[in-house]
Order: C-alpha cells, then structure tokens, then sequence
C-alpha cells in the first residue's frame, strides 16, 4: 500500500466484507461522506474489488447509472452530488505516464477523485490522499478493506467508517 506511515502513525482501519454487496455498502458510507477535493487511491490485486467499491462511492454521491471500470479510456466522469473522477491506471507503464496523462487537474479539483492501480503511479499520486488496499480473505467472496490513516481532512470519514459494521473489532448491535 502507498503512503509513507512512522512508527507512532496509528494502524490502518481494516475492514472486513462478505461480499461484493457489502463492498459496494463500504463504498456507499465512503461516497455519502467524500467532499470536494478528495481523493481515494485504490490498490490491490486484480479482482480484489476496487471497481465495486468504486460503484459504492458513486452510489454514496448520488451518480445515476452503472459504473464500470474505465481499463481501456484510463478515466470517466460521472456526476453527482459532487463529480466522480473515476481513473483507472493498470495499463500504465509507471509514474511518468501517470503524469502524462495530466491527472493533476482532477486530483486538485472540485470533485472526488478514485484512482484504480494508483500504486502503478508511485508518488504522484500521494499527496493529501486516502489510501485504501483492497485484498481477498479466507473465504471465496469476502475482501479485507485496509485504509490508512490519512490527512486530518479524511477524520470524519474515518470515523463513519470505524462505526460501520465490517470494522475490526467491532461489536454486533447490542453485544457487550
């Protein structure tokens, strides 16, 4: 995962989902809390569930209609309560292309940006991010979400997020 952490820097929020429906609801609390001008780096291996939480956001922003993942036009625009910049770089060649392809503007715009493969871009990418590593579990559908603890601005979020009930540690409603 990107992002450079020290040792006193808290752990990262790890959530766990049962399922593609439950990725897509992780994504929903994401996109319903996003404000202007964030941006949500994805990693992870292929098939781990970075386009379903994708769709997830999206939903949470209010966009209409289906997202898929943009591999082959690299980025789609979909709107929202806010724009959703939704970017794709697994068929990058490494950071300067990922430079290349002006990505500045989105990441330092008005709307929400989500970045699939943002690792592939090395440090472009890591400045005022959230960095979420999506990975498989034990079990055929469930996925473990690690986010890490980013800039102040993501703490509310954070916070949303450590309630949901696919976080580490976290007890049923009504379990002491």
């Amino acid at each position: 995962m990107g992002g450079i952490q020290d040792a006193a820097a808290p752990k990262p929020l790890r959530l766990q989902t049962g399922g593609p429906g439950e990725t897509r609801g992780v994504g929903e609390v994401i996109g319903r809390n996003a404000r202007a001008g964030d941006v949500f780096l994805l990693t992870g291996p292929l098939g781990a569930g970075k386009t379903c939480l994708t769709q997830g956001i999206a939903l949470g922003l209010g966009v209409e209609g289906y997202v898929r993942s943009p591999t082959f036009v690299l980025m789609t625009r979909h709107r929202g309560r806010l724009t959703l910049h939704h970017i794709d770089l697994y068929r990058i060649g490494g950071p300067a292309e990922a430079w290349d392809l002006g990505l500045d503007e989105e990441l330092s715009g008005d709307g929400v940006c989500v970045v699939e493969w943002a690792d592939r871009a090395g440090d472009v990418l890591d400045t005022g991010a959230l960095w979420l590593d999506l990975a498989y579990a034990a079990r055929k559908n469930e996925r473990i979400i690690e986010i890490t603890q980013g800039p102040e601005r993501y703490r509310p979020l954070l916070d949303a997020l450590a309630c949901h009930p696919s976080a580490s540690g976290r007890r049923p409603a009504g379990e002491t």
